[in-house]
């Protein structure tokens, strides 16, 4: 059986851009399907407390008028994420989608993990 992939996603949106984040996203999830992601997972900030040394506000530079957003995609395998990655650089469609963006995406943060544990 092939390892399941996650690319997880912290970014900041201006509150006021709330539904436009959601409709961005909602469009972007057939799109993300097609390419093999199984599993889209937004999350609106609710408790995002300032830390000591780091947290997420600092993470993405989140402005007072803004909320974290933490998102992941789940993919089947490695393999399928690349090739999903390779279709995101090319399709027009996510070109279109970039360009509309309700946030600012310099300051997105993401990464490619491996889960290890899934219970």
């Amino acid at each position: 059986m092939k390892t399941k992939y996650v690319d997880g996603f912290v970014l900041a949106v201006p509150a006021a851009n709330k539904e436009a984040y959601l409709q961005h996203a909602a469009e972007a999830a057939p799109i993300f399907k097609e390419f093999g992601v199984s599993r889209m997972i937004e999350c609106w900030g609710d408790e995002v407390p300032d830390g000591k040394l780091t947290d997420f506000r600092r993470a993405v530079q989140a402005r007072e008028d803004e909320v974290v957003v933490f998102s992941w995609f789940e993919y089947p395998s490695k393999e399928v994420r690349d090739a999903a990655m390779a279709r995101m650089q090319t399709d027009p469609r996510m070109k279109a989608m970039g360009d509309k963006m309700p946030f600012d995406g310099q300051r997105m943060i993401f990464g490619g993990f491996v889960p290890i544990l899934d219970a």
